[in-house]
C-alpha cells in the first residue's frame, strides 16, 4: 500500500507541484557565476529527514535559472517561481503556495544557511555546494547487453475496453518457458513500479529472466503507455488488466501456458488472489507484502507504525487513529459522496481547530482538504477499505508463497502473514510457503527502521536474498 497519508512528508511535493520558472536579468551573471551547480541539504520534520537539492545554472541568454529535487520523493527539475540574490542573500519564492528559502551565502565553506518557510512552518536549512551534480545510486539497475529477448507488447482488455502496455522478457533458447506476472501496489505505476528512483519490477523481471523464467510487467491503465482512466479505477478494475495480461501471455510463442503465476506486490498481492480465485490456470502465486486484512485494517495499523517511525508521541499517533476511525465509518455508512465530503471536511476543520495552537502542527488549508477528501470519497478508497484478501485467499487452490519483510511498515508481517495461512488451512490449501524475511521492508530493501522515508535513501533496490527466494520457489513448483 504505496498511498501516502496526509503529512509532513507532503510539504514540498506540494510545494514543487506549483512552481513556476524563473530568470534572473543578464547584468547579474559576473556576480553570481560562482553559485553555479548543485547544492544539497536536508529538511528535520517529524523525526525524518527530507534531502532537498537546489540546482543552479545559466542559460543561453546568461539568465540563472534554478531548479529543486527532492530524492526521497522522487521529484526533481522542478523550477521555482521567483529568485533574488543581493550580495551575501538569496531568496527563493514560491507563490502559490507561500513557500519561501532565504539564506545566507558563504563561499569558505561553500553554503546557503537558511530557513524553508511555508505556512506555520519554519525549518533550518543548510545547503552545501557539490562537485558535481546531484545524482542518486541505484546499483542493481539492469544494463545492457541482456541475455534474454525483450518484446514491447501491447494487449487489449476488451471487458474495459482498454489496451495495456508492457514489457516481456523471455529467457534465450528455451522453447516452453515458465512465465509470471507482475502486478503493481497500490498509486499509479509504470511496468517497472518505479518509486524514487527504484524499479524493483525491473530489478525482479531481469532477475528472474536470467534464470529461466518469462515476466510481463505492464503499466497501471492510465499510466506509461497504457490506455484507460486510473483515477476511477478500483482494485477490482486492476484485477481484469491482470486478467487480460494473463489472457495475453497464453498466446505467447515461448511460454509454457501451465506454468504461469502472478507475483504481486502490496495491492498487487490482493490482485492476485483475486485473479487465482475465478481463473483455475494460474499455476502459482507470490505474495509479496501482500495484505491479509481489510484495507481499513491495514490503515490502522500503517498509520500507527509509521507515526511512530517518524517520532510523533503516542497522543498523537491515538488521536490520529481516532480522526481516522471517524473518517472511515462515514465512508462506510455514507454512500453519497456529496455528503460523504461535507461530513469528512466538517471533521477535518473541527480536528485544525482543537489543534491550531499545537506546537508544530500545520494547519491543513481547504486546498489539502478538498484533495484529501476527493481521494477518500473516491472508487479506489472506498473499494480498499472493505475489500477483504479472505474472500479470495480461501479460494485459491495452486501453490502460494506469501513474504513480507519483518520491518515493514505499511503491511506489518506478523498479523498479515498469520491471517494468509489461517485463510490457506480455511481452505484447505496445503501448498503454501509463509516466510518473514529478516531486516527488509515494504519494498523488500535492506532497511534500518522500515519507514517509508528511508525507501530514496537506500541504494539497494531489492534484495539479493529476497530475489533467490522467489526465484527458488518458483522454480520448485513449475519443475
Amino acid at each position: 500500500m504505496k498511498r501516502k497519508s496526509l503529512s509532513a512528508l507532503a510539504l514540498l511535493t506540494m510545494v514543487m507541484s506549483v512552481i513556476l520558472p524563473t530568470d534572473l536579468p543578464a547584468q547579474d551573471k559576473p556576480t553570481l557565476k560562482h553559485l553555479e551547480g548543485s547544492w544539497a541539504g536536508a529538511l528535520k520534520i517529524q523525526g525524518m529527514e527530507l534531502r532537498i537539492v537546489m540546482n543552479i545554472r545559466f542559460n543561453e541568454s546568461d539568465s540563472m535559472i534554478v531548479t529543486l529535487d527532492s530524492p526521497d520523493q522522487g521529484v526533481s527539475d522542478i523550477p521555482t517561481s521567483n529568485v533574488q540574490v543581493r550580495e551575501d542573500s538569496i531568496f527563493i519564492y514560491c507563490r502559490k503556495i507561500g513557500g519561501k528559502f532565504m539564506g545566507r551565502i558563504t563561499r569558505d565553506p561553500a553554503t546557503f544557511d537558511g530557513t524553508w518557510s511555508q505556512s506555520v512552518l519554519s525549518l533550518p536549512l543548510v545547503l552545501k555546494h557539490l562537485e558535481k551534480k546531484f545524482t542518486l545510486t541505484r546499483p542493481q539497475e539492469p544494463k545492457p547487453p541482456f541475455p534474454y529477448q525483450i518484446r514491447e507488447v501491447i494487449f487489449p482488455n476488451r471487458a474495459a475496453g482498454l489496451d495495456l502496455a508492457g514489457t516481456l522478457t523471455i529467457p534465450e533458447n528455451k522453447e516452453h518457458a515458465p512465465a509470471v506476472i507482475l502486478v503493481s501496489g497500490s498509486g499509479p505505476q509504470n511496468r517497472d513500479e518505479e518509486i524514487m528512483e527504484h524499479k524493483p519490477f525491473w530489478v525482479l523481471a531481469d532477475f528472474l529472466t536470467r534464470n529461466g523464467i518469462a515476466v510481463l510487467r505492464y503499466d497501471d491503465r492510465g499510466c506509461g503507455k497504457s490506455g484507460g482512466v486510473y483515477k476511477t479505477a478500483s482494485t477490482l478494475d486492476f484485477a481484469t488488466d491482470a486478467e487480460a495480461a494473463l489472457d495475453f501471455l497464453k498466446t505467447q510463442p515461448g511460454i509454457d501456458t501451465l506454468r504461469i503465476g502472478i507475483a504481486g506486490h502490496s495491492e498487487g498481492g490482493i490482485i492476485g488472489p483475486i485473479v487465482a480465485s475465478r481463473r483455475p490456470e494460474i499455476a502459482f502465486l507470490v505474495l509479496m507484502a501482500g495484505p491479509g486484512f481489510t484495507g481499513e485494517q491495514i490503515l490502522y495499523q500503517q498509520s500507527a507504525l509509521i507515526s511512530r517511525a517518524e517520532g510523533a508521541n503516542e497522543k498523537s499517533v491515538e488521536e490520529g487513529l481516532v480522526l481516522s476511525k471517524q473518517i472511515y465509518s462515514i465512508l462506510k455508512k455514507t454512500r453519497d459522496n456529496e455528503k460523504a465530503a461535507e461530513k469528512i471536511t466538517r471533521i477535518y476543520r473541527n480536528y485544525d481547530k482543537k489543534h491550531s495552537a499545537d506546537s508544530g502542527y500545520r494547519k491543513m488549508s481547504d486546498e489539502m482538504i478538498a484533495a484529501q477528501t476527493e481521494t477518500l470519497t473516491g472508487n479506489w478508497f472506498r473499494c480498499f477499505l472493505t475489500l477483504n484478501p479472505q474472500d479470495y485467499l480461501t479460494r485459491v487452490t495452486c501453490p502460494l508463497l506469501a513474504i513480507t519483510g519483518s520491518l515493514d511498515l505499511q503491511v506489518p508481517p506478523e498479523e498479515n502473514l498469520r491471517a494468509i495461512e489461517s485463510a490457506m488451512i480455511l481452505g484447505g490449501n496445503v501448498r503454501y510457503q509463509i516466510i518473514e524475511l529478516p531486516g527488509l521492508n515494504h519494498l523488500f530493501q535492506t532497511a534500518v527502521t522500515g519507514s517509508p522515508s528511508e525507501y530514496g535513501k537506500i541504494e539497494e533496490t531489492f534484495a539479493p536474498s529476497a530475489l533467490d527466494l522467489i526465484h527458488q520457489w518458483i522454480r520448485s513448483n513449475v519443475e
